[in-house]
């Protein structure tokens, strides 16, 4: 298997199924809908297929795909996976028919649109780009899909939204910050080429090789000052910030999170999120492993301000799906802290959490679409006493919002543990004012389901249904994962811990100076 071009037929088959979404008639919009799911399906048979092909722990990156792409820039067609990758390609697969599955109702047929081809295909192709993204060792390459994955999501947030006006306006703020974001990331890529082309360094000409680059990084060899190194590190960490989001770039996600159908919010802040994180880690952390190290405890301050920042809007909002963004913001900062924190214990923690957080927000963010579709209303006020008409609804509720503040027994607590125990011994006050936001998460999320699920049968609630076996299907695979993934998480672990030790903490034992 390790000589086929898997990693290829991950991105270019959603891209395909897309294609084939929209050649399906306009009045056959239900085939349109089988057709996505299809692939959606394949693609996942695939991930996991190649999920059985990886060892664990193995040197370097697997199933590598290498082919001239412009040789004459240095930039190469090259894909390769490590453990973090892999982790975030299984969730992606696993995401994106669930989404699908989810969101089968939410453009309704009509006898001459192609309003539901194009809802399914703009989803395929946000996960095609979203997986070259994952396994691109190129960074021109990366780059271009970086920033093209804005595109589809644009139209996905501000075409389907739930009111036509606020949504356009979320779907715009979304795509100026993120295109702002990618302008300074493009500046650091050219520059980035050019020190790997000055006579300085030890490439016989330009390269957007990230191995190479990595590994010359990694030796101090690139032979550029630190001042320009700094000003490189900043700008791929800028858009990474604003796409992860990190305080206090995130203004564009409450907005793009609450006008979206509830699976665009998932794939924006469960999927496309990510890419964020991740290149925090695979960019940030190797490219520029001293810069890392000088600017960590700014980054760490930033993220524990969000931390509690994210926290705090939680316990203070007034709609059911602002309340969850705003959770993700929370959860964001955890994140970065963990990989900011350069130990092998946070970093695990993070690459882990950003797998745990993709799957219970993805539950409590549908669960919640279910209930506000069926109420209509969003408003906590306007609900009420739901688990006396809908207890399925309101358990799996429950459940999602426990995973949400990290119960022990559910997936999100392991990640956050490990975040919080490898970032102690470096930053003690930043994981201790991090950890009073386990406090603040059980508030907000505990409070969330006594106003909304318990009491007396508000007004208009008593027509709310229970739900039907589509639904339960969605919800359930990714509850069975929160619960399997926190009882049992080594599987996941053994295959992130040598891939985080390996391209982050070893190589960034010459840039972290002691605390």
């Amino acid at each position: 298997m390790t000589d086929l071009p898997v990693l290829s037929a991950l991105w270019l088959l959603p891209l395909i199924g897309a294609l084939a979404v929209i050649a399906v008639p306009p009045t056959r919009s239900a085939a349109a809908r089988a057709v996505g799911l299809t692939t959606s399906c394949v693609v996942l048979i695939l991930a996991v297929l190649c999920a059985i092909g990886f060892e664990a722990g193995a040197p370097g990156y697997q199933f590598v795909e290498e082919h001239e792409w412009i040789p004459s820039f240095g930039a190469g067609y090259t894909l390769g996976i490590d453990g973090i990758a892999l982790t975030l390609v299984l969730l992606t697969a696993v995401l994106v028919p669930i989404l699908l599955l989810a969101g089968w109702n939410d453009t309704p047929p009509a006898s001459r649109s192609r309003r539901s081809h194009t809802y399914v295909a703009l989803i395929l192709v946000v996960e095609s780009m979203v997986m070259v993204s994952f396994v691109s060792l190129d960074i021109l390459l990366f780059y271009l899909f970086f920033e093209a994955m804005l595109v589809p999501m644009y139209f996905l947030i501000g075409g389907f939204g739930h009111d036509a006006g606020r949504a356009r306006s979320a779907a715009v703020t979304f795509l100026l910050y993120n295109l702002a974001g990618g302008l300074v990331m493009l500046a650091a890529v050219i520059g980035l080429y050019v020190v790997t082309a000055s006579d300085a360094s030890p490439f016989s000409a330009g390269t957007f090789d990230l191995r190479a680059i990595a590994d010359a990084a990694a030796a101090g060899e690139l032979g550029a000052s630190p001042g320009v190194l700094n000003a490189l590190f900043l700008g791929f960490l800028v858009a990474f910030a604003v796409k992860a989001p990190l305080w206090p770039l995130h203004t564009w996600l409450p907005g793009a999170a609450t006008e979206s159908t509830p699976a665009t919010a998932v794939l924006m802040m469960a999927v496309v999120d990510k890419v964020g994180t991740f290149g925090m880690l695979r960019y940030c952390l190797q490219l520029f492993p001293e810069s890392s190290a000088t600017f960590a405890p700014a980054v760490i301050t930033l993220a524990v301000v969000g931390i509690v920042y994210g926290a705090v809007l939680a316990i203070g909002a007034t709609d059911i799906m602002r309340l969850i963004a705003y959770t993700s913001i929370s959860h964001f900062g955890f994140i970065i802290l963990g990989i900011f924190a350069m130990t092998s214990q946070s970093q695990a923690g993070s690459a882990l959490y950003m797998a745990n957080h993709g799957i219970a927000t993805a539950a409590l963010f549908l669960v919640a679409g279910f209930l506000v579709t069926r109420r209509g209303s969003a408003l906590i006020a306007d609900h009420g006493g739901v688990q006396k008409v809908a207890p399925v609804l309101a358990g799996t509720f429950l459940v999602a919002g426990l995973a949400t503040l990290s119960l022990p027994g559910l997936a999100p607590f392991v990640s956050e543990f490990l975040v919080l125990v490898g970032t102690f011994p470096r930053y003690g006050v930043a994981a201790v004012i991090a950890a009073s936001a386990l406090v603040l998460s059980a508030i907000y999320v505990l409070w969330l389901y006594q106003r909304v699920m318990t009491g007396p049968v508000a007004a208009g609630s008593e027509r709310i249904r229970d739900l039907v076996p589509r639904e339960i299907a969605v919800v359930t695979p990714l509850l069975v994962l929160v619960i399997a993934l926190g009882v049992y998480p080594r599987p996941a672990l053994d295959i992130l811990t040598p891939a985080v030790e390996r391209t982050s903490v070893e190589q960034l034992e010459t840039g972290v100076a002691a605390p």
